[in-house]
């Protein structure tokens, strides 16, 4: 039995806890109920006089009210159904006090049948203990939903007006969780209207929580005004991704918000389902297939390895590391120049730490020195190079800090690859290295000739050397440092104006644990000398995803948010490349993943060229450097004025 109530009434009296009308003390809800139990036996009198019936006289009145009221006080106490907060009653909170007021009624009628059979005469009339009963919990339960009701439609009636008015899709068991979560959060975001029914099985004449159900005969945005709704929240499992993306771009285009919530099978606490209801992200609405891993192969390949993660600090990398210690290698070494970024992601995983050995290492790759002595140190089995600059207009200013970090950064690491016998070299590359019109994409064109002619320099057999060279090439990344999704993103929060190079700009984009999978996988699947492309789906033109994701916010684009065309940057085109005019595809089996058929370099003619390009970029000037790049990568047509006039 529960000794708390009794501290807790000596504590209350003595702070004057009692003055406190946020919400009454469990132990002033206990007296509630036992009053209610007095209040049953006072009704069940005159009932029972009423009908002249005579109680019998073994003991007075008072006394068998007493011994009513003690059993029902002490289930009460047993079954603690003083505990919770009545404004926030449950279905959970009527069983108990069924089961409270039940004990009590069977304890009274055992005690009653063995008063009778040991002395004879009872003391209690049986038709009148369960008169009492039913009285007692249909007034308790009664209590319980006026207090629920009252709190609900008068305290917080001031505060509607303030709410979102909402509807629910969907109605079922999911649906249901969702809104009675809604209903009891504390402070209130929405104010419930409706349910809709996707599947027009219940009659509109039904209702759930009191909400009416509305069967979808008309579009999504018809029905919430309506209903004079401004928002829909999605709580319907068996939508696919087309159909939801279907309907929350008809919510935007109609500036309506529109919020999601994670299917029932993925709450930790359905206590907190209210704080997982989340805004959709402009990555909700890529229109891209679930990619499915070879996890088996990636696994046999990286578990109990050493792996080198280069660039491991940026938005690329990172995810690369988060992914990587998930199939438990035995050591991983993030490395990048970038203190700060490296030391948090090392404090992101280093809950890992026990299962793995996790080695930070600061470190430029452009020094030759410095990233032998890790490789000396560590001899890694696997590297994954991501560390690149690839800010194009950036690197039109600055070419030679482009030929230092993605020339000379992957030169290096892919020479010491090769001299510390590295299983696997995967080198993350771009779409702008295909038929490159900038400074940045020419370079990593270049990193990905000498990856690739390196590969088959080594399968000589007389070069004795196993280490596969193998690179990936996607197009942008949705929400990597640097893209146009943070930078939409803040503009936005700022109150714009957005802006846009291009009105007809378009791009290939995927998000990033879907570029850092297909990494993996690619990585997995390679034997040595192919470069991957990604199935990055359809093109998406910059000024629609601009305007998605003003909607997505609650503005209304070129009213609350204005978008401004500003022109293309230096080296800047309108659309993107995964493969050069004369390169072919071969399928995977991965139907996200292909591989590129690029013409083959010499590997001493492509040495000697980058060579003489590394010497430029330490004395000469962007124009000379320029020119050596087009000379290397002849298909390079440079959309800066500055440099357009090199190209033959």
């Amino acid at each position: 039995m529960d000794n708390s109530i009794f501290k807790e009434i000596k504590n209350s009296i003595s702070n004057k806890k009692f003055l406190n009308i946020g919400y009454l003390p469990r132990w002033i809800i206990f007296c509630i109920d036992v009053f209610i139990v007095m209040v049953a036996n006072i009704i069940t009198y005159f009932i029972i006089t009423s009908l002249n019936v005579n109680f019998y006289t073994q003991l007075n009145v008072f006394y068998q009210n007493g011994i009513i009221v003690s059993v029902n006080a002490l289930s009460f106490l047993l079954y603690r159904t003083y505990s919770g907060i009545i404004r926030h009653s449950t279905f959970i909170d009527g069983v108990k006090l069924l089961v409270a007021t039940s004990t009590s009624y069977f304890i009274l009628i055992f005690f009653n049948f063995s008063i009778n059979f040991i002395y004879g005469p009872k003391v209690f009339l049986s038709t009148g203990l369960l008169i009492a009963y039913v009285i007692s919990f249909l007034l308790l339960f009664l209590f319980r939903i006026l207090v629920k009701n009252f709190f609900e439609k008068y305290l917080n009636g001031d505060n509607q007006k303030q709410l979102i008015r909402a509807i629910i899709y969907g109605a079922d068991a999911n649906a249901i969780s969702v809104a009675n979560a809604l209903k009891t959060e504390k402070p209130g975001r929405f104010n419930l209207v409706a349910f809709v029914d996707k599947f027009k099985q219940v009659k509109t004449s039904k209702s759930i929580l009191d909400l009416p159900i509305i069967n979808q005969t008309k579009d999504i945005h018809v029905i919430l005004r309506s209903m004079n709704a401004e928002a829909l929240i999605i709580a319907e499992k068996s939508l696919t991704k087309e159909e939801t993306i279907a309907i929350v771009e008809e919510c935007l285009e109609y500036n309506l918000k529109v919020y999601s919530v994670p299917l029932i099978a993925d709450w930790e606490d359905v206590n907190q389902i209210s704080n997982q209801l989340k805004n959709f992200d402009i990555e909700d609405l890529l229109e891209r297939s679930p990619i499915i891993l070879d996890n088996l192969s990636i696994s046999s390949q990286i578990k109990g390895k050493t792996v080198l993660i280069t660039g491991a600090a940026g938005s690329i990398g990172s995810e690369i590391v988060r992914q990587i210690v998930t199939f438990t290698p035995h050591n991983i070494i993030i490395l990048d120049q970038a203190e700060s970024p490296l030391h948090t992601l090392n404090l992101e995983i280093s809950e890992f730490s026990e299962k793995i050995k996790i080695k930070t290492v600061l470190a430029d790759i452009k020094d030759y020195n410095e990233i032998e002595r890790v490789f000396e140190k560590f001899k890694p089995d696997f590297v994954y190079h991501a560390a690149a600059y690839k800010h194009v207009p950036m690197m039109e200013e600055n070419p030679s800090q482009a030929i230092f970090t993605n020339v000379i950064g992957t030169k290096n690491l892919a020479d010491l690859s090769s001299k510390y016998l590295v299983e696997k070299f995967v080198m993350i590359s771009t779409d702008k290295a295909v038929n490159p019109s900038s400074v940045m994409g020419a370079s990593k064109r270049i990193a990905e000739k000498y990856v690739q002619s390196l590969n088959y320099y080594l399968v000589n057999p007389k070069k004795n050397n196993s280490t596969k060279f193998i690179t990936t090439r996607f197009g942008n990344v949705l929400g990597s440092n640097g893209s146009i999704v943070p930078l939409f993103t803040k503009q936005i929060q700022e109150g714009g104006p957005i802006t846009i190079t291009h009105p007809e700009i378009i791009r290939y984009f995927m998000t990033i644990p879907e570029a850092c999978q297909l990494v993996l996988e690619a990585g997995a699947m390679g034997n040595g000398g192919e470069i991957y492309i990604f199935n990055m789906g359809d093109p998406v033109k910059i000024i629609d995803l601009a305007k998605k994701m003003i909607r997505l916010a609650g503005f209304t684009p070129d009213k609350e948010i204005k978008i401004k065309i500003i022109g293309l940057r230096p080296g800047e085109k309108l659309y993107e490349e995964l493969l050069n005019d004369t390169s072919k595809t071969l399928p995977t089996h991965n139907t996200n993943i292909m591989i590129a058929q690029e013409q083959l370099d010499d590997f001493e003619l492509i040495n000697q060229s980058i060579n003489e390009l590394i010497k430029s970029a330490k004395s000469e000037s962007n124009e000379n450097i320029v020119s050596k790049m087009k000379f290397i990568v002849p298909e390079f047509k440079s959309m800066n004025s500055v440099f357009e006039t090199l190209d033959s």
